[in-house]
């Protein structure tokens, strides 16, 4: 005895794979399944869609597979109501709960799809007043309250992964993920330039995600630059980038390095702690910059431009800061609500925050990677921010050249 389940599918499945994806996911779980209906878009504005009925020999092999298909979008064509159960205890889950990709998604609530707020990967789904005007939202789990309803099950639950159609001809059409460093990195720093423009010139909100090797390489004046001319609305960071920029401004190195040079003076290697020390007795990097002890920098630009920015601590922090966030959990809802509001992301050399970021970012956002190590974008990708496009360079390079670009 076998059982079944009709799902269906819809938009741009063949040219983004997703057809193929849901064939092998279907036999390599041992289910099998039956084209019911499937009609091809016939030119490249024009979507498919497709209906299938997937058969296994046991419910718990055709959960499995239904859950899988479920991440690509395919969704069963008889909806029912999302399953709403009140957490037990603050911080406590109800089991089985939902836990999110980083797609748009819909609960459905007495009837209606209801959109999910703020959406992003491996949280909860909340949906408050469901007898009235219902909506929903993502929520972490150490943000969970007793009696939140939370959905469980995969019941009612609509899944919109991001099309890739043919016609990619946009600024973002070349953005199809992976890592490379065989591309022509020119041609890909001029289209992120037209991708920067276009996405301030709709009012959208770009948020960098910066390392310490930024100031290292020599990057850190085309960075201040971008800050300054309005492409930087918001800045993620460490303290170890905020104290190197700073220290920079005050003694001319980074990390006990003279930038122009390439000469260790004297007590070099003593400089970012008593960088550290400075902005301590300051109060604060803000009050450093109205004191006009910090008179340059990434991090000057970012408060004489009231530009937002994070900076999350780390157990190998020296000082630190006081502008740094040590406490874990306030360090990554600051980095959240950035995210959230970010159209556009650029993460420049820094593995631990590109991929802290990229947890927070739903899969609509559009994100470039640059790091000399292509590890840290396959890691990237690896988290689930397959809408990354990787580029394997040097970021001394690509800041400066697309500071160039967007200048010109």
């Amino acid at each position: 005895m076998t059982v079944s389940r009709t799902v269906e599918l819809e938009g741009h499945i063949i040219d983004s794979g997703t057809m193929q994806r849901c064939f092998e996911v279907i036999m390599d779980l041992g289910g099998d399944f039956d084209v019911e209906q499937f009609d091809v878009g016939r030119h490249k504005d024009e979507e498919s869609y497709a209906r299938l009925s997937v058969t296994a020999p046991d419910e718990g092999t055709l959960q499995s597979i239904v859950h899988e298909l479920h991440q690509s979008g395919v969704n069963p064509i008889d909806p029912e109501d999302a399953t709403l159960t009140p957490a037990p205890a603050d911080r406590v889950v109800p089991q089985g709960f939902y836990s999110t990709t980083n797609h748009p998604t819909d609960v459905r609530v007495n009837g209606q799809w209801v959109e999910v707020e703020d959406i992003e990967m491996d949280c909860a789904i909340v949906v408050e007043d469901p007898d009235g005007d219902p909506t929903a939202r993502t929520q972490v789990l150490n943000g969970i309250e007793a009696e939140d309803l939370v959905v469980t099950g995969e019941a009612g639950i609509r899944v919109r992964p991001p099309e890739r159609p043919r016609d990619s001809s946009g600024p973002f059409g070349f953005m199809r993920g992976g890592v490379s460093a065989e591309r022509p990195s020119a041609s890909l720093i001029r289209k992120v330039a037209d991708a920067l423009r276009e996405v301030k010139a709709a009012g959208g909100n770009v948020l960098v995600v910066a390392g310490p090797a930024v100031i290292h390489s020599g990057a850190g004046d085309a960075l201040a630059e971008l800050v300054r001319e309005g492409y930087v609305d918001a800045l993620s960071a460490g303290n170890g980038f905020a104290t190197h920029d700073i220290e920079r401004g005050l003694y001319g190195t980074s990390l006990g390095m003279n930038i122009e040079t390439l000469e260790h003076p004297r007590k070099g290697h003593k400089h970012h702690i008593y960088t550290i020390s400075e902005i301590v007795r300051a109060g604060g990097i803000e009050n450093a910059v109205a004191d006009g002890l910090v008179t340059e920098g990434v991090m000057y630009e970012c408060v004489e431009n009231d530009v937002d920015f994070v900076l999350a601590g780390s157990i190998r922090d020296d000082g630190p800061l006081p502008d740094t966030i040590t406490d874990t959990v306030e360090a990554q809802n600051e980095i959240r609500r950035q995210a959230h509001d970010a159209d556009m992301v650029v993460m420049l050399s820094t593995l631990l925050h590109s991929v802290a970021v990229g947890n927070c970012l739903p899969s609509t956002a559009r994100v470039v990677c640059v790091d000399i190590n292509p590890a840290t974008v396959t890691q990237l990708l690896d988290r689930g921010s397959a809408q990354a496009l990787g580029l394997v360079t040097d970021v001394g390079t690509f800041v400066p050249t697309l500071a160039d670009e967007l200048r010109e």
